[in-house]
């Protein structure tokens, strides 16, 4: 059995498992421990499957993972694991909550069988600008005046079962896991640890994780999908080395052509400098010479 340090077991990859293993029923309890941890509530799923709210994007889903899970209420979570840093991914976040909602309403239904969205983004790269790990976005409606904020009537509460109006918006968790410092504090950075590192203490008691390391252990695959782990893990690295080296040279080409860009515009101002000089220079000479005329004339 693979080992990390003592007290420590080596996981196959977290999004690979989702790929292989975590869709099986007998499996959910791992992603229900993940999501109860997360959400601090109690989730039990229905169902896991492909999402396809990224359907339209014809990237290469190597360093993607998206999921959809449906639990037994009906509210959706949208996970999604990216490792290659994209600028729009926030924008993304917002385009796969909306078509999540628009695609499972059909002619006929009511508004209020909307389900409740949940978008979960595990991130390997650095968005935005912010040194937490984990961040939670969600709408709230608040009075210009009063500052209160719009809350659920008592028959709307009895039928949605939330409190107040944003509680049935979609709500948005980021998890920055290159930003975890590795210190466990609670049993959320229990997952998050693995997440980041793939490897699950003897002593974390996290739901969800006791199951994920007997069923996630690389040495519980069979040869073959051994193989084809270890072939994905490779071409992971290789498109994540490709996407890095294509920056570098990106930024190495538009340093140089700055560089260049400034040398051309150095070379002009110098240009129009000396022009300037001898210009003033040509100045001085004739009122030089018109001065030594004039005293010339003077003098006879």
């Amino acid at each position: 059995m693979e080992q990390g340090k003592k007290g420590e077991r080596v996981l196959i990859s977290f999004d690979y498992a989702i790929k292989l293993l975590l869709r099986d029923k007998a499996n959910f309890d791992i992603l229900e421990g993940f999501l109860s941890e997360l959400l601090m509530r109690e989730v039990s799923l229905k169902s896991i499957g492909e999402s396809e709210s990224n359907k339209e994007y014809p990237k290469d889903k190597q360093n993607r993972v998206d999921i959809l899970a449906e639990d037994v209420s009906g509210e959706i979570m949208l996970i999604d694991l990216q490792f290659e840093a994209e600028l729009d991914y926030l924008h993304r976040m917002l385009f796969g909550t909306s078509k999540a909602v628009s695609e499972r309403m059909v002619q006929g239904m009511k508004y209020k069988e909307v389900s409740k969205i949940y978008s979960i983004n595990i991130v390997y790269f650095d968005l935005g600008q912010g040194s937490d790990y984990v961040y939670h976005g969600k709408t709230s409606f608040t009075g210009l005046h009063n500052r209160d904020e719009l809350r659920l009537s008592e028959v709307q509460r009895q039928t949605f079962g939330k409190a107040t109006a944003g509680d049935l918006y979609p709500e948005y968790y980021i998890l920055k896991v290159n930003n975890f410092d590795d210190i466990t504090k609670d049993t959320l950075d229990e997952w998050i640890y693995m997440l980041k590192n793939n490897i699950v203490k003897d002593e974390f008691k996290a739901r969800g994780l006791q199951k994920a390391r007997e069923v996630l252990d690389r040495n519980n695959l069979t040869p073959e999908e051994r193989k084809a782990y270890d072939y994905a893990m490779e071409m992971r690295s290789k498109d994540l080395s490709d996407v890095s080296s294509a920056r570098d040279e990106g930024k190495a080409e538009g340093r140089k052509e700055g560089l260049e860009e400034g040398r051309e515009e150095g070379r002009i101002e110098r240009e129009e400098l000396k022009k300037e000089l001898e210009k003033r220079d040509r100045e001085r000479e004739n009122l030089l010479a018109e001065i030594a005329r004039l005293k010339q004339q003077s003098s006879r």
